[in-house]
């Protein structure tokens, strides 16, 4: 028996998590009515999941289908792991919020005492490994692990407590991060370096070494599932010209979907760019480009005759009305040139951290080398649903840069990109909660 938080941090330690958090349970939280994970769709950023998809079998009490997304979950314990094979998330787009269910079915060590009740106190434990792999663990109000859980302030992340790794640390992962960026900031000037597989720095001479240099200095190295990420946060870099007003170069790139659906998808690319791209207007020859502007409240570009719009989605609400619907450029015929679902896109923006951590520097050469400055802005609690509403609002742009090269020979080369681009100033309605920290 685990009889101790240090006890059963170390137990996940050693199953292989490196994210570990707690949930309160609520009394209606339970196999009955499912896990409430909390409103919005901010859930998805921290629990890993599979595809959403839609399951159209009826479901009691419900006439609607719902959307849903398999979680690799198993309950933990002394004994070893032990596979939920039927854990899965649920997605309730009209409230909006997520729930978790199927966690005790086809699980005999599950601890099926304390998740069919409705006992107050209850404590449900989360443990996220580099492969993707969610891991259990559930005490009652009266185990000592409840006692040391209620007796602490923690950070929290929507309805989830944070936990530190380090069985015996005082310390939560954001100190730990802030403690790490002051040492890097006060390294000054470092080469610029990329993380070879093998953990070792090796010199990198390419002008995106920004965030690469930041990640091997941090000893931050891709894992199975996301993006790299530093005990659950994600650390991007951001150019600067001064560290007195940290005015950003370029906007953010907030993610490069390739399209699912229109002529884009079914046609391919090249027919999409000889139809609605453009000759490039520095005079390179044989050449297509497809660039522009785009938003919702923009109508048809100049250049490509095409515009953007929403399909399935209440702005007034902010809430998807429609989840196989998503994101579409349209012709003034109204054709549909290129589409993202929603689906499609939610998986992107899931591989995004529920916490983020956004770091200026300056570059110089020769030889190349990037500084780290002092101001820090901490952003938490990430969902698809402030994208979409950025987006509807404007603030939030498609900025694409898909071009076809030796258009007219047998073999053309198809350069794509379809990037979704917000202002650093405005990077802060991506979350609801961020802060500014001086180093």
């Amino acid at each position: 028996m685990v009889d101790s938080l240090s006890g059963l941090l170390r137990l996940f330690v050693d199953h292989g998590a490196d994210r570990i958090y707690a949930k309160k349970l609520a009394p209606n939280d339970n196999s009955k009515n499912q896990i409430y994970l909390g409103g919005g769709f901010g859930a998805l950023n921290i629990i890993p999941h599979g595809e959403i998809y839609t399951d159209t079998r009826p479901m009691a009490g419900s006439k609607q289908d719902r959307p849903k997304a398999p979680v690799r979950f198993f309950w933990v314990d002394q004994n070893g792991k032990h596979q939920a094979p039927q854990a899965q998330l649920i997605l309730y787009p009209d409230y909006p919020e997520v729930r978790m269910s199927g966690f005790l079915q086809g699980c005999k060590p599950a601890p099926s005492n304390l998740l069919t009740v409705r006992d107050e106190g209850r404590i449900l434990f989360f443990g996220i490994t580099n492969a993707g792999d969610v891991l259990g663990y559930a005490v009652g109000g009266d185990h000592p692990i409840a006692t040391e859980i209620n007796a602490r302030q923690w950070q929290s992340v929507g309805v989830f407590i944070e936990l530190p790794t380090a069985p015996d640390s005082k310390q939560s992962p954001r100190d730990i991060l802030l403690s790490e960026l002051r040492r890097v900031y006060q390294l000054n000037w470092i080469s610029s370096q990329k993380l070879a597989k093998d953990g070792q720095k090796m010199p990198y001479a390419a002008r995106n070494g920004g965030g690469y240099t930041l990640e091997a200095e941090l000893g931050i190295t891709p894992n199975g599932y996301s993006e790299p990420d530093f005990m659950g946060w994600e650390v991007k870099q951001y150019g600067v010209g001064n560290f007195t007003k940290f005015l950003p170069k370029t906007p953010v790139t907030l993610m490069t979907p390739e399209p699912t659906g229109g002529i884009y998808k079914d046609m391919g690319p090249a027919e999409f760019l000889r139809r609605y791209g453009y000759p490039d207007k520095s005079g390179k020859p044989d050449r297509i480009n497809f660039g522009g502007v785009y938003t919702c409240t923009k109508d048809h570009h100049a250049d490509t005759g095409l515009r953007i719009s929403i399909d399935g989605y209440d702005a007034a609400r902010g809430t998807i009305t429609n989840l196989e619907g998503g994101i579409q450029l349209l012709s003034r015929l109204n054709e549909v040139a290129a589409a993202w679902s929603f689906k499609g896109m939610m998986e992107h923006w899931n591989r995004k951290h529920a916490q983020a951590a956004y770091v200026p520097s300056l570059f110089r050469t020769p030889p190349p080398e990037y500084s780290y400055g002092p101001r820090i802005l901490l952003c938490e609690q990430t969902d698809f649903l402030l994208f979409l509403k950025a987006f509807a609002a404007d603030v939030v742009s498609y900025d694409p840069a898909i071009k076809i090269e030796n258009a007219s020979s047998p073999r053309p080369e198809i350069k794509r990109r379809s990037q979704f681009r917000i202002k650093h100033s405005e990077i802060t309605q991506m979350y609801h909660r961020s802060e500014i920290v001086q180093l």
